[in-house]
């Protein structure tokens, strides 16, 4: 995966990381509340030689003060200092427990020690501090005593006497929020990228794309209302799902333009990737353009054209397959344009012989002899074996994938299925695409609609200007004899058009 594969990981699962920040954030906060507020006070000392001489011996004498300063430091946290202290201030606790909060350090080439004590109270804090480095100074002052008398060649003198802190030393509020904030983000992005690895679903162009070479003809956006209203005549001319058909369509066209033959076959790999729909609304839309199309169910095992619809289907392809009528009696016309739709008629005990047979093969070239156009509505290709018996008769092979629907195993093993018999896979059509998201940014689903913003506005100024019911009513006379005449000319073209269809499309 290259970086751009990184960052639309992390755009699709950007609510799981974002969620694991603010956990982390909370995290870091909860941990600081929680931690007991501790005070560190410090105190410093001086390390000196005694006595006087030139300067060779100033020198020397601060040479072994600063290698004496290195002993010094490892004293503080020894019995020998810290059990004196204990005693003065009447502590509770052992020489060992109290040099756990005790800490000594100095700087290199210096002679200055510093003596910091963390303690949970901040008085208690400084007066072991203080009593550290007095305990100290007695402790090194008996060390270095010469044993053939006289006073000791070290001089350790307090220079910063020890004090209460005013604000506690820990917890670092700031340092926790920004370990928990900084812990969440990583957290997050390691589980988006485990999340991506393990849930192949395809989701989106470049997932089709890591598994086929097909051309992706075009995206069906998502519709939380398409599963109560999937046509889209119902959902009105500028929707997106209808511009997102047109568009289909238009890219269809060029994709099929080398094909000699007429037939269109729509299938998927799995149940509920949409692929009825998609073949209903493509016919419409097709439809639309004035060409002559004929939809032919084909999935016998679980027809919902003319359920759809609203068209019987109780004798269809299957009637005109056991030769029981013929097939310009089956045929049932549907909108006002030129669209036919064969049902699927009765369901069959063995819909893969039907499907194969030679009487089908006939079938599928008689209507395309006869029609610009036909659309075979197939069953999926995993759970049976119809399609890829279809695919084989028919001109060209557009397989739906559902957003989130499937697994890119399955999606690639349906491919597999239509290669082995050498079907013509002319694309791939997405649907339930979402409209937002990293997966909707590569088709720009747009509202490009001047026309309607423009009546609005023309409302909005016209409801502004005309209040009252008599205006009301007058505006609603308009807006009837608009639509009678509207209504007037749509039934004129109906007529027309039923004059214009011949009761056979076929030549006999």
């Amino acid at each position: 995966m290259d970086l751009r594969d990184y960052l639309r990981i992390l755009r699709r699962n950007w609510i799981l990381i974002a969620s694991a920040t603010l956990l982390g954030l909370l995290a870091g906060s909860a941990a600081s509340i929680i931690t007991k507020p501790t005070y560190t006070s410090e105190t410093q000392l001086f390390v000196a030689t005694q006595g006087s001489g030139s300067i060779n011996e100033l020198q020397a004498g601060n040479s072994f003060g600063q290698a004496r300063v290195q002993s010094y430091v490892k004293t503080v946290t020894t019995p020998t200092v810290l059990q004196p202290v204990i005693d003065s201030l009447g502590l509770s606790e052992t020489a060992a427990e109290l040099g756990r909060k005790v800490k000594a350090t100095t700087d290199l080439n210096t002679v200055l020690i510093t003596v910091s004590v963390v303690d949970e109270s901040p008085v208690r804090s400084a007066a072991i501090a203080q009593g550290v480095a007095s305990s100290l100074v007695k402790a090194v002052e008996v060390l270095e005593k010469p044993t053939t008398g006289g006073s000791s060649p070290i001089r350790i003198s307090i220079v910063t006497p020890a004090t209460a802190p005013s604000a506690p030393s820990a917890p670092n509020v700031q340092l926790y929020l920004i370990l928990g904030m900084g812990c969440g983000l990583v957290l997050g992005a390691v589980g988006a990228l485990l999340k991506s690895t393990l849930d192949n679903r395809v989701r989106g162009e470049d997932d089709v794309r890591t598994i086929t070479s097909s051309s992706i003809l075009g995206g069906i956006p998502f519709d939380p209302e398409a599963e109560s209203k999937p046509l889209v005549t119902t959902t009105g001319d500028r929707s997106l799902r209808a511009e997102s058909f047109r568009q289909l369509r238009t890219n269809l066209q060029f994709a099929h333009v080398d094909h000699k033959s007429k037939t269109l076959l729509i299938t998927s790999s799995l149940p509920g990737e949409g692929k009825t729909t998609t073949a209903v609304n493509l016919a419409i839309t097709i439809a639309e353009t004035g060409r002559s199309v004929v939809l032919v169910e084909a999935d016998l095992r679980r027809p919902m054209v003319g359920e759809y619809l609203g068209l019987d289907g109780n004798a269809g392809l299957t009637t005109a397959l056991v030769a029981e009528a013929d097939v310009n009696d089956l045929l049932q016309p549907w909108g006002s344009h030129d669209l036919f739709v064969l049902t699927s008629g009765q369901i069959p005990p063995n819909p893969s012989e039907l499907l194969g047979s030679a009487a089908m093969k006939d079938l599928i070239e008689r209507l395309a002899s006869a029609f610009d156009t036909v659309i075979i509505d197939a069953p999926p290709l995993l759970p049976v074996t119809d399609a890829t018996v279809l695919a084989q008769i028919s001109g060209g092979v557009a397989v739906v994938v559902g957003s989130g629907r499937i697994r890119q195993k399955n999606l690639e093993k349906s491919l597999q299925s239509l290669e082995l018999v050498d079907a013509d896979i002319v694309g791939i059509i997405l649907n339930r695409v979402p409209t937002k998201g990293p997966e909707a940014s590569s088709y720009g689903y747009y509202s490009y609609d001047s026309h309607s913003s423009d009546v609005k506005n023309k409302n909005q100024v016209h409801s502004a200007k005309v209040v009252g019911p008599r205006a009301r009513r007058q505006n609603r006379l308009s807006e009837a004899h608009a639509h009678e005449f509207n209504d007037f000319e749509v039934e004129r073209e109906l007529a027309d058009t039923q004059e214009t269809r011949a009761p056979s499309r076929f030549p006999l």
